[in-house]
């Protein structure tokens, strides 16, 4: 999976990689510098939101099974008599873990080339996870519902089809040895299946920096939760996009560009982050 540590294409081989970035010209190290605090926000953002899932969920599946989730923060999160559902939920919580858990070490060069062993076995338990889970959160999508009503069935729907898509062409292009064109599926593959991760920080930045315009606490719809419900995913896999062809470009000016629109990015990562943390999940452990 190709990272944000990496200022340029990838190269043939690591000793490659690391020459480029260490002689590469300013923008490209701009560049690199931009991904690499990303990444930092978002790994952290990420394992922080692991203990909750964890510290939360998995004594209460341990210590009552299904039932224990009645009492969780999952609207709906058990429902009598409904097995399929019931699976589909517990399965979906105790995959999350997996997902948002390990996406971050996939994005590790120094993983990757200590450990390429590692790296493959989770890469493939990834997106083999990431595939399943999301056919269960479809399945939960359209038995239970979710706030935000058909929007929110439509969005959650289409974040399920482009975590397949992101799969298949991650997987394709692994098996045909394309590694460079595997490494950048894998990184939107990586965006997409963070999507319910990053309507989370998106959400509480927002409340944060606005107080909440545009939603509406007793229903929880309104046009920002509209707008939200498609940025989880657009936003994060345009500004991916957009660091790829800076990455490939030789015009400085759109290396910076892209440098800004990470930085700015890291922001709003670490405050929505910081924001969740201390109003979403600290107050439920």
């Amino acid at each position: 999976m190709t990272t944000l540590f990496e200022t340029s294409p990838a190269m043939p081989s690591a000793a490659g990689q690391s020459a480029s970035r260490q002689s590469g010209p300013w923008p490209d190290r701009i560049l690199g510098f931009s991904g690499v605090l990303w990444f930092l926000a978002a790994a952290a953002g990420q394992w922080i939101f692991v203990y909750y899932v964890a510290a939360s969920y998995l004594p209460a599946l341990a210590q009552n099974g299904f039932p224990g989730l009645e009492d969780t923060a999952l609207p709906e999160g058990y429902v009598a008599g409904d097995l399929i559902g019931n699976l589909a939920i517990a399965f979906h919580v105790v995959i999350a873990i997996v997902i948002i858990g390990g996406g971050p070490l996939q994005l590790m060069p120094q993983i990757r080339g200590r450990f390429p062993a590692f790296h493959r076995y989770l890469g493939r338990t990834y997106v083999i996870t990431a595939a399943v889970t999301s056919a269960a959160g479809l399945h939960l999508v359209w038995t239970r519902g979710v706030p935000g009503g058909m929007v929110g069935h439509i969005a959650i729907s289409l974040d399920a089809v482009l975590i397949w898509i992101c799969a298949a062409f991650a997987i394709r292009f692994a098996m045909t040895r394309q590694i460079d064109r595997h490494r950048r599926w894998a990184m939107r593959l990586f965006m997409a299946a963070s999507a319910v991760w990053f309507f989370r920080i998106g959400l509480m930045f927002w409340f944060m920096t606005t107080g909440g315009i545009g939603i509406d606490p007793e229903t929880f719809e309104g046009p920002f939760l509209t707008f939200m419900y498609f940025a989880q995913m657009a936003i994060p896999l345009l500004v991916l996009q957009l660091y790829f062809q800076a990455q490939d470009s030789k015009h400085a000016g759109l290396k910076f560009t892209a440098a800004i629109v990470v930085l700015v990015s890291t922001g709003v990562t670490a405050l929505g982050s910081f924001a969740a943390t201390m109003g979403m999940w600290l107050p439920r452990l």
